[in-house]
C-alpha cells in the first residue's frame, strides 16, 4: 500500500490531490492501493458532485473565512473543519467485491473499523435514523456507507468510480461547532444522530487519531 502522510491543504488543493491520485493510478494501471490522510485550512464546505448550491450563503462563508469546493463524489455538503479526512484509491480488482458498491464500502471501511478497535472505539454500519426531510448537511443522512458509534454517525464516506478504479474518501469527525453548522446549513442539527471523537473520549487528541491511521494494516 502506498501511504501519503497527513498534510493540511486548502479545499481546492485537497480535492485536486484526490483527483490526481485517482487519475495517476488509472494512467499507471496501479495494482496496489493508495491511502492518504489530510486536513483543511481554512475550513471548507464541500458540495456533492451533483448537489445544488442554492442554500449556500457565500457572503457568510467569505466573512467567516470558509472556502467552498465541489467533490468528485456524490452526497450532500460537509463542513470540513475540526476533522481528519482520508482517501483510498484502488482498482476494483484489488477488492474481493470491488464491482459491488455496498460490499466495496465495507471492505475499505474495515481499515477504519480495525484501527479504531485498537483504541476501544467499536464502529459499525448501523443505525442513524433517516430524517423526514432532505437536509443539506451530509452527516444528518445515513447512506449505508457510513460508520457509526453506538448508532451515531462518526465517519461519513463517499465513492467515485472511473475506468475500473475506486476513489473513496471520508470525513472523521474529531469535533464540531454546532452553532456554525446550523448557520451554514440553515437547519437544526440533530446531535443525537452524530458524534465526535472528542465526545467519545476527550482524552484522545487529533494527533492520536492521525498516528493511529498512519499505521493501518493492509486489507
Amino acid at each position: 500500500m502506498i501511504f501519503i502522510p497527513y498534510e493540511v491543504k486548502n479545499g481546492a488543493e485537497n480535492m485536486q490531490i484526490d483527483s490526481d491520485l485517482l487519475n495517476g493510478a488509472i494512467n499507471e494501471t496501479l495494482e496496489e492501493p493508495i491511502f492518504r490522510l489530510y486536513g483543511w485550512k481554512p475550513a471548507c464546505v464541500s458540495l456533492g458532485r451533483n448537489q445544488k448550491s442554492d442554500f449556500i450563503d457565500e457572503i457568510f462563508l467569505k466573512e467567516n473565512n470558509i472556502d467552498i469546493v465541489r467533490r468528485l463524489t456524490g452526497g450532500r455538503a460537509l463542513l470540513h473543519d475540526n476533522e481528519i479526512t482520508y482517501s483510498f484509491v484502488c482498482p476494483e480488482t484489488y477488492l474481493k467485491n470491488g464491482g459491488n458498491v455496498v460490499e466495496s464500502y465495507k471492505e475499505i471501511s474495515k481499515i477504519l473499523i480495525d484501527a479504531f478497535n485498537q483504541i476501544g472505539i467499536e464502529l459499525d454500519f448501523g443505525g442513524v435514523k433517516k430524517p423526514q426531510k432532505h437536509p443539506d448537511y451530509c452527516m444528518l443522512v445515513s447512506t449505508g456507507a457510513d460508520l457509526c458509534y453506538q448508532n451515531r454517525k462518526l465517519i461519513g464516506s463517499a465513492q467515485f468510480r472511473k475506468e475500473g478504479y475506486i476513489l473513496q474518501h471520508g470525513s472523521i469527525l474529531y469535533d464540531y461547532n454546532l452553532n456554525l453548522l446550523e448557520k451554514i446549513f440553515h437547519e437544526k442539527v440533530d446531535i443525537s444522530s452524530i458524534i465526535s471523537i472528542k465526545e467519545i473520549n476527550p482524552d484522545i487528541k487529533k494527533e492520536d487519531i492521525i498516528n493511529l491511521l498512519s499505521n493501518v494494516k493492509l486489507l
